[in-house]
């Protein structure tokens, strides 16, 4: 936590012993401080990890999907062509009879 906040915090901690609504300031203090502080781990950052790790999972897939286009360009170009000759293919021709 900043210095500064913990020495506000005491301050109306001490001040209080005065006047009692001090007191609810500082616990209000506090409570911000611990749920929408900086540097504090909130229950809605889960979300942004796992986003993060699925896009990273993506990402590699793709990656992996490249790479494995590359290496067989050759094979999936002959059986493209293959397909493409036999009756019944993917073209849309009739099947043999």
């Amino acid at each position: 936590m900043n210095p500064v906040f913990l020495l506000v915090v005491l301050v109306l901690i001490g001040l209080g012993f005065m006047e009692p609504v001090l007191w609810v300031a500082a616990a209000v203090l506090i409570f911000g401080q611990v749920r929408y502080g900086r540097g504090v781990s909130r229950p809605g950052r889960r979300g942004d990890m796992e986003y993060r790790e699925y896009r990273d999972r993506r990402d590699h897939q793709a990656h992996l999907e490249r790479r494995y286009q590359r290496e067989n360009r050759g094979r999936l170009a002959r059986q493209a062509r293959r397909r493409s000759t036999q009756p019944g293919g993917r073209d849309g021709s009739p099947p043999a009879r």
